[in-house]
């Protein structure tokens, strides 16, 4: 399973809430215990102190809070593995960019091997899909996976 039906739910009305910037966050797992942990997204901070270094603002790119990483880190130490990295794409496609690959990789090697990465599509406020992509070992790379799920539907003109 990657995600749960209000897991997936929870991923896409955050990613809409967020719109027009990058939603972020992790799904955390303990036995049969999950939690969904929304962060804050803080690439237009960086953006704002920094445009050299951080040349993208929060409508391309997300960078997690590092009070979020500090809770995560703590929930880590508590038993709880990252079973999803997620964020969304505003006004662009549900899939894994270079930058997403990159970002996810240290040396050459993942950095989290066994979590699944979830990207949600937000096009002018609502969603337009969802897309999941893990480690393939033997392809040395990410492929896409079946989310397993369609994306919820919602009353027309709600987001």
């Amino acid at each position: 399973m990657i995600l749960t039906p209000d897991e997936l739910a929870a991923l896409v009305e955050h990613a809409v809430r967020e719109y027009p910037r990058e939603s972020c966050g992790v799904i955390v797992a303990r036995g049969d215990e999950r939690r969904v942990i929304r962060c804050r997204n803080i690439q237009d901070d960086l953006h704002g102190r920094d445009p050299v270094r951080h040349p993208r603002d929060a409508r391309t790119a997300y960078y997690i809070d590092p009070l979020d990483l500090l809770r995560i880190g703590r929930l880590e130490g508590e038993g709880f593995s990252i079973a999803v990295i997620y964020h969304s794409h505003a006004d662009a496609g549900a899939y894994f960019s270079e930058t997403d690959r990159a970002r996810a990789l240290v040396v050459d090697e993942p950095a989290y091997p066994d979590t699944t990465y979830v990207v949600t599509s937000v096009r002018a406020g609502r969603p337009e899909g969802v897309a999941a992509f893990r480690w393939d070992a033997a392809a040395r790379d990410f492929a896409a996976v079946d989310v397993g799920l369609a994306l919820p539907v919602t009353p027309e003109g709600c987001p």
